[in-house]
């Protein structure tokens, strides 16, 4: 898959997966990479954004089998967000489609 088609479309995957529930960093790879490969710490710098645009909170739960692990929630602002990238994102599948077509 071209890399500027998935560089553009991350955000938005991370945001919907999220709509899904509260997901840790490693949780959100694995998912995301059952679609499209990513490398491991592609999402961080993604997640991190998020977190300081106030898309995000994060907290930490104790985990059994190693270190506390950061889970990231939606805030309402994220949520609102997320509805925004969704419809434009629809609409520009439809005006690439709409130009394929020509």
């Amino acid at each position: 898959m071209n890399t500027q088609f998935k560089k553009g479309a991350l955000e938005l995957c991370v945001l919907s997966q999220l709509v899904q529930g509260d997901k840790y960093g490693y949780e959100l790879t694995e998912r995301i990479s059952v679609e499209m490969s990513i490398a491991g710490g592609t999402l961080y710098p993604i997640l991190r954004k998020l977190k300081d645009d106030d898309y995000v909170t994060t907290y930490l739960i104790e985990s059994e089998s190693g270190p506390a692990r950061k889970y990231y929630r939606l805030t309402e602002k994220g949520v609102q967000y997320q509805k925004a990238l969704k419809q434009e994102w629809e609409d520009f599948i439809q005006a690439v489609n709409n130009l394929m077509r020509d």
